[in-house]
């Protein structure tokens, strides 16, 4: 549960429904909307307004990273894909912007084990047409 303008993440744990928990996370403000890793282990959401992307660690219920974006992101879902150079990569959009940026995420399989020096890093920009809102990939990319 984003509260968004307090740059509070609610995480709340449902497997006891008449006794809910409920962990804070504090990351950035003005917090919008987001997605999953690859391995729905990280949940990634914009922090809009901040120019932020907050990863919060489902596992333990701690901020993994946050990492400093391009202005205004707003990824929507956001979308996973596997980057020749880089690795498992999550990428969201930007508000009236011409670039998506791919930040780099953490894998537990050993062959990505190479890639470990880039998590949690903006590791590039693409430019691309303006105007978009959300990214997708190709459901077997």
């Amino acid at each position: 549960v984003n509260v968004k303008e307090t740059g509070q993440i609610l995480l709340v744990d449902y497997s006891d429904i008449e006794n809910l928990k409920t962990t804070t996370v504090g990351s950035a403000k003005f917090l919008h909307d987001g997605g999953w890793d690859a391995s729905k282990r990280y949940f990634l959401v914009a922090a809009n307004a901040s120019n932020k992307i907050a990863a919060v660690d489902t596992k333990t219920g701690k901020l993994a990273a946050l990492v400093d974006t391009a202005k205004i992101p707003h990824p929507g879902r956001g979308a996973n894909f596997t980057h020749p150079k880089f690795g498992p990569v999550w990428t969201a959009g930007h508000l009236g912007a011409d670039v998506l940026t791919l930040i780099s995420t953490p894998s537990e399989k050993k062959s990505d084990a190479k890639f470990k020096e880039y998590n949690w890093k903006v590791v590039q920009e693409v430019k691309h047409v303006p105007g978009n809102l959300f990214v997708k990939t190709h459901p077997k990319s």
